[in-house]
């Protein structure tokens, strides 16, 4: 095999996303931790708050998540023990259900965001001039909608980035 084939840069693109996430996410679970919170409960308060009335429905939660329908559940009931979310029935499908975030859990969030934009701005964020920030949202938005069609599931605000990490 060719050597230069190890030198792709679709090779390259992939490796340093997977990289920086990497990266990111070991330094927002510390800093989760010190509040209490796990990084799949930090993404689930996260996308209950940045949506209409601070609710999903489960299965868009699940949709807008890494997480099965099974996991959405189990992290839900874990949540929904602590206080951080409950649950309300669906008016228009009763098979359905809304995840729907508390006042408790909603203060917990906002404990951690001084320090989480803290470290997004110092490690990522800041890390470019604005022009670069913008092509990279949209192009991350485009390869987000490529690959994970249900991410902004259950999203009725206008805004383009209102359910986008």
């Amino acid at each position: 095999m060719d050597q230069n084939v190890f030198d792709d840069p679709r090779i390259t693109a992939v490796g340093l996303l997977v990289e920086a996430h990497a990266g990111l996410l070991a330094r927002f679970a510390a800093q989760f931790e010190e509040h209490g919170l796990s990084p799949v409960e930090f993404e689930v308060l996260t996308r209950l708050a940045r949506s209409p009335d601070n609710q999903l429905r489960m299965t868009d939660l699940a949709a807008q998540t890494s997480l099965s329908t099974s996991g959405t559940t189990r992290v839900v009931d874990r949540m929904e023990r602590d206080g951080l979310l409950a649950r309300r029935a669906c008016p228009a499908d009763r098979r359905s259900s809304f995840a729907v975030a508390t006042e408790s859990g909603r203060e917990r969030l906002e404990a951690v965001l001084p320090d989480h934009l803290r470290i997004i701005e110092e490690w990522f964020t800041g890390q470019l001039d604005p022009e670069s920030l913008t092509r990279l949202l949209d192009g991350l938005r485009r390869v987000r909608d490529a690959v994970h069609p249900g991410a902004t599931a259950g999203a009725t605000d206008p805004e383009p980035d209102r359910n986008s990490h």
